[in-house]
């Protein structure tokens, strides 16, 4: 599997959502990926940190650029808690747990942001405003209330599905109400 085919699978799933989901500076998306569903094999049978490592070489440029925060889903045996900037911790009061992801237990891209990040940290739970999902990991849990699915040119990532959202807030009201453009 060719590396920089990743780094720029990655990079143009991010800058599309983000073209997309119009999020400003400091909104959080979150990550969800497998490399094992990468590579083409089925989920947590073949964590590589390789890929993870050029899956954030896409994801990260981009991030800073946009001034937007990623939260990295652990896998399940974490119970998909995130990593996160500790910057992102605090602005959102999210409350911290006590783990290190690596290869086999949190997942590679988990143990990627680990070791990228500025000032690292993992977190329980968090709502974030838009999310990318690399083989189907269920980032559903992480997302703010109202999920709406993003189209891209693209639908994968290596071998993995890829799946998109951003999140809108709420419609309330009913008939009579107006709404302004979601």
């Amino acid at each position: 599997m060719e590396l920089a085919s990743l780094t720029a699978q990655a990079k143009h799933a991010l800058t599309g959502l983000l073209n997309q989901a119009r999020l400003e500076p400091g909104m959080i998306v979150v990550i969800g990926c497998s490399t094992s569903e990468v590579m083409g094999k089925r989920i947590g049978s073949s964590s590589n940190i390789d890929l993870a490592e050029a899956i954030m070489d896409g994801l990260l440029p981009v991030a800073e650029e946009h001034g937007i925060y990623l939260a990295v889903q652990c896998c399940e045996h974490l119970n998909r808690a995130l990593v996160v900037e500790k910057e992102c911790k605090d602005r959102y009061g999210l409350e911290e747990v006590t783990v290190i992801p690596h290869e086999d237990a949190g997942g590679a891209l988990a143990a990627a942001a680990m070791r990228r990040f500025g000032n690292p940290i993992v977190v329980e739970s968090i709502s974030a405003h838009a999310g990318i999902d690399i083989g189907d990991t269920f980032i559903g849990m992480h997302l703010k209330r109202v999920a709406v699915p993003v189209r891209l040119d693209i639908d994968s990532i290596g071998h993995a599905h890829l799946t998109l959202a951003r999140t809108r807030p709420k419609l309330i009201g009913g008939s009579r109400a107006k709404y302004p453009s979601c």
